[in-house]
């Protein structure tokens, strides 16, 4: 490949794939540096290199990597989960490093109490910010009927398959306060058809409410249908390897996925990432 397509498809560097439209909008997440190292035993283990990323008010951004990246520790960074070596996580320009309760997280596992119905999961988050009870649920009955999950309200999440359990979590944490949607791989656990009916649905919900979504997923496809950027991890330590502006319209379509364009995007990419985990594995197993 030329040396300016390539420049042109994946760029360099933090600051490359940042579209003309995206530097435009108001910037919701900055993460500046983050660094993170953790002991195993005697050793220390770098796991985050000086990730530096940002999400723009109503972006979709995707986080790709080989397994054990570190793509799970940087979303434990910016939800105050942990704390870094170094770097800062700011929201709408505020240092939020190290504090909880500023973002709404989806994470991989639906997550919702066993004991509480389906409509009182959703409308958890609400009810924390104080949300008066019956407005909180008024708008959940709402989002349910929206869902596919009407008839459900007062089931427990035992009684739902995977695909509605993830539903229902996604929209308790569509209907919290917070402006920045965090998903960690919130679909890794469904089986293949239930994956694309939710990624789907996902994309459709988002095109109506462009709410701030930083999105971790280990699918170069479902990167591809569902982001406005991709940001390609290196293997550990992570750094920003690449950045990609997607660039197929809005809205989207499944058949988006069989287009030249789309499947020359996807062997790129993943043909970066399988090198990233064959050198992870080489380091591995020179160590």
């Amino acid at each position: 490949m030329p040396a300016e397509e390539h420049e042109r498809i994946h760029g360099s560097g933090a600051d490359a794939g940042i579209s003309g439209q995206q530097s435009a909008r108001p910037l919701v997440l900055e993460v500046a540096g983050l660094t993170k190292t953790y002991r195993e035993g005697q050793s220390p283990v770098q796991v985050l290199d000086g990730i530096n990323l940002s999400v723009a008010e109503g972006e979709f951004v995707s986080i790709v990597g080989p397994s054990g990246s570190g793509k799970s520790t940087l979303f434990h960074l910016i939800g105050g989960l942990a704390e870094p070596d170094a770097g800062r996580v700011l929201l709408r320009g505020r240092n939020i490093t190290g504090q909880r309760g500023h973002i709404a997280y989806v994470p991989q596992q639906p997550a919702l109490f066993p004991w509480r119905t389906i409509q009182d999961n959703v409308a958890l988050g609400m009810e924390i910010a104080g949300t008066p009870r019956r407005e909180a649920r008024e708008q959940t009955r709402e989002w349910l009927l929206k869902a596919g999950l009407g008839g459900y309200e007062q089931a427990y999440p035992h009684m739902l398959s995977g695909g509605m359990q993830q539903r229902a979590a996604f929209l308790r944490g569509l209907l919290s306060p917070q402006e920045l949607m965090a998903l960690d791989e919130p679909f890794s656990a469904l089986d293949a058809l239930t994956r694309s009916d939710m990624q789907h649905w996902l994309l459709e919900l988002w095109e109506k409410h462009r709410r701030s979504v930083l999105f971790i997923t280990h699918s170069i496809e479902e990167a591809l249908l569902l982001s406005d950027r991709i940001i390609l991890l290196s293997g550990r330590p992570a750094r920003v390897l690449h950045e990609l502006t997607v660039p197929f319209a809005r809205p989207r379509r499944p058949e988006m996925a069989e287009e030249p364009e789309f499947l020359r995007l996807r062997r790129e990419l993943t043909e970066l990432m399988r090198g990233e985990q064959r050198k992870m594995q080489e380091g591995g197993a020179a160590r």
